[in-house]
């Protein structure tokens, strides 16, 4: 059963027979326009990464930000539509202020997935709206160590029914992608836009799941990610942002931060000179390839 071009696309609200929301699925086509974005979950923070594509030569260099701070641990970039990308940000944003507002604390990365991804679907339900044009990759720290809640009075009960479980381990790196469709996973490494099946490829390579990348590492690993991946596009100039959150005891103090200009500068500068190493060996190997024959 086929329903392209029976006019199933014209409504948020409504199923095709097959099952589809087309709305959901031309949101998708927005976000793979978009530059590429990753996010890696190191064993000592998280390190997320953009490519902007240069639209104009009046930009101003290291304006017009895709990364953004939503709470102190806590950082947000996405791929797609910059306005709906704004939005979701000044949303998560929200959360974060309703969680302290109400707990006294920062709001974990975890729940604040959770929040976004139920307000995100809620835009695939109704017909009055669309569905957000972007793919958001979240990256924090939840800080490992207890620390004061705004305005506390009293410690509260140490272990026991309604007190702190002993010996429990809490707080660590968290890394999450929220779809178009509210969808939301956790990830090792992430990757979205339109280079993500090329960045997919090299974060499988990293084997993240063993813990054993360093921030530092982390923050090379992307530069060199995301230089690969404007492979495709490198008729275009690029300007590439980065950002990162650390433990508490690391270079960001438990806090989402651009990355150091000087160690950004010495990231951008191994990726290019490993594309230059990988583009001398494809020539060679050409050249031989033509003697043979």
């Amino acid at each position: 059963m086929t329903s392209i071009g029976t006019g199933y696309d014209l409504q948020n609200s409504v199923f095709s027979p097959d099952g589809r929301n087309f709305q959901v699925e031309y949101a998708v086509k927005a976000v793979e326009n978009g530059g590429t974005c990753i996010g890696i979950r190191c064993k000592d923070g998280v390190v997320l990464a953009t490519e902007k594509i240069i639209t104009s030569k009046l930009l101003k260099p290291g304006a017009n930000r895709r990364i953004a701070t939503v709470d102190r641990n806590i950082g947000v970039v996405s791929a797609g539509l910059v306005p709906d990308g704004r939005h979701f940000v000044s949303r998560a944003r929200d959360e974060a202020s309703s969680w302290r507002s109400t707990y006294k604390a920062p709001i974990p990365v975890k729940a604040l997935a959770g929040r976004l991804g139920s307000y995100v679907q809620a835009y695939t339900l109704y017909s009055s709206v669309r569905p957000f044009g972007v793919t958001a990759i979240i990256g924090g720290w939840d800080s490992e160590v207890e620390v004061g809640v705004d305005g506390m009075v009293g410690v509260g009960p140490s272990v026991g029914a309604g007190g702190k479980v002993e010996g429990a381990k809490r707080g660590g790196a968290s890394l999450y992608m929220i779809e178009p469709s509210g969808l939301y996973w956790g990830y090792y490494g992430a990757a979205t836009g339109k280079g993500r099946q090329i960045a997919k490829a090299e974060l499988e390579k990293l084997d993240l799941g063993s813990g054993n990348l360093s921030l530092e590492e982390g923050v090379k690993e992307a530069a060199r990610i995301i230089y690969i991946a404007h492979e495709d596009s490198k008729d275009k100039d690029f300007e590439l942002e980065m950002s990162w959150v650390s433990s508490v005891n690391g270079p960001s103090k438990g806090r989402h931060e651009q990355v150091p200009k000087e160690l950004q500068n010495e990231a951008e500068r191994l990726a290019k000179k490993a594309m230059e190493g990988d583009n001398d060996e494809e020539t060679t190997n050409a050249g031989e390839e033509k003697m043979e024959e």
